[in-house]
């Protein structure tokens, strides 16, 4: 078993929304790997990052998305970061991955610099997000193998995209 769409892209890329749509679409069940997390774990991502740190959560970030890909037979949705472990990106060879690309701007207006995004809370969180942007968008790009960019779509023509694409 093993799902049969795997969402990833940045904050604000629309991936836990887009994931429920497209599972709802293809009639397949829909799973977050941070909602796993936060159960896993019996505290908010946030709370994560402030008392145990990044690495912590990282670490429970890969062992989620291993069990996820082991588990869940249907759309399964990652955290912004998951692609920054390359035990991740090796397990994610394979499958379907659905890269959800947002720009700066997009990104940024559609996570409202969140303080529930520890990532993007601070001093500059446009520099941030660019800086997390620069960074992750090789990976994304490594491990995906449907790229759509969202930035002027809404959810239903990125659904739409994804399954023109798909198959």
């Amino acid at each position: 078993m093993s799902p049969r769409f795997v969402v990833l892209g940045p904050p604000g890329a629309g991936k836990t929304t887009v994931g429920r749509l497209l599972a709802e679409r293809t009639d397949l069940p829909f799973r977050d790997v941070d909602e796993d997390i936060v159960a896993a774990a019996g505290k908010s991502i946030s709370d994560i990052f402030t008392t145990d740190g990044e690495p912590a959560f990282r670490a429970l970030e890969e062992q989620a998305v291993a069990t996820g890909l082991a588990e869940h037979d249907g759309v399964l949705a990652l955290g912004g970061g998951a692609v920054l472990s390359a035990t991740t990106r090796r397990r994610l060879a394979g499958h379907t991955v659905v890269f959800l690309n947002v720009g700066m701007a997009e990104g940024v207006r559609r996570t409202g610099l969140s303080t529930a995004r520890p990532l993007l809370a601070g001093v500059n969180p446009r520099a941030t997000f660019k800086t997390l942007l620069d960074a992750r968008l090789p990976l994304y790009r490594e491990v995906a193998t449907i790229e759509v960019i969202t930035d002027a779509l809404t959810p239903d023509q990125v659904v739409d995209a994804v399954l023109a694409r798909w198959g």
